[in-house]
């Protein structure tokens, strides 16, 4: 974003502007917040989103004690010049609850996941794992993983790889889709026990041009 951009933008009385925050790899909207033009500035110079909290007064830099880091990959402008898009790749819940997004429930309280059935489901198959590791579940799998360490995961991952194998040598297709299904989930409790968030997988295939292959 030219500076000339920056200059054209209409900030409110106060001197702010609204941020969307969009998940690039999910399409998923992760939170809003308000930025004032150094704010903005310092987005664009670090790679990292930047708001202005109106509670505090003051600039803050989203993830800085979290550690859920918000990797700027692109700023949209609207056609009013007076709300902002700003794509990113989230490391961790973008949620000070969290969760993955800010808008995680519904009017009733009810959880809100009305997403279409097949968009971002593995990164929403990771925030669950990330959930269940910071809010432990009694009789969860995913806790009993977790606590028995990678060793074991990694057992299951070898052990849902044979199964897939198995089911694609037998007639038809919903075993072999079953099996898929249980290695993609261990793997994800995989990732997470490594670090590896999806938006990085993703970007290691875009990065090998899969439309090529």
């Amino acid at each position: 974003m030219t500076q000339r951009v920056i200059d054209g933008l209409k900030f409110d009385d106060r001197g702010l502007i609204p941020a969307i925050v969009q998940d690039r790899s999910t399409g998923r909207v992760l939170m809003m917040a308000y930025m004032n033009k150094e704010a903005l500035e310092k987005t664009v110079e670090t790679g990292t989103t930047w708001f202005f909290s109106r509670s505090r007064n003051k600039l803050w830099n989203k993830g800085e004690t979290s550690g859920n880091v918000q990797r700027v990959t692109g700023i949209c402008v609207d056609c009013d010049m007076d709300t902002l898009l700003l794509l990113v790749d989230q490391q961790g819940a973008a949620c000070h609850t969290g969760n993955r997004s800010c808008f995680y429930r519904d009017l009733d309280g009810s959880p809100c996941d009305n997403w279409p059935e097949t968009a971002g489901v593995l990164d929403r198959l990771y925030s669950v794992v990330l959930d269940r590791r910071n809010n432990p579940r009694e009789g969860s799998y995913t806790n009993y993983l977790l606590e028995k360490g990678l060793d074991k995961t990694l057992k299951k991952v070898g052990e849902e790889a044979a199964e897939v194998i198995i089911g694609a040598k037998n007639p038809g297709k919903q075993e072999t889709v079953y099996e898929i299904a249980d290695l993609l989930y261990h793997i994800t409790v995989l990732m997470l026990q490594k670090g590896i968030e999806y938006h990085e997988v993703y970007s290691e295939l875009a990065s090998r041009h899969v439309k090529d292959r």
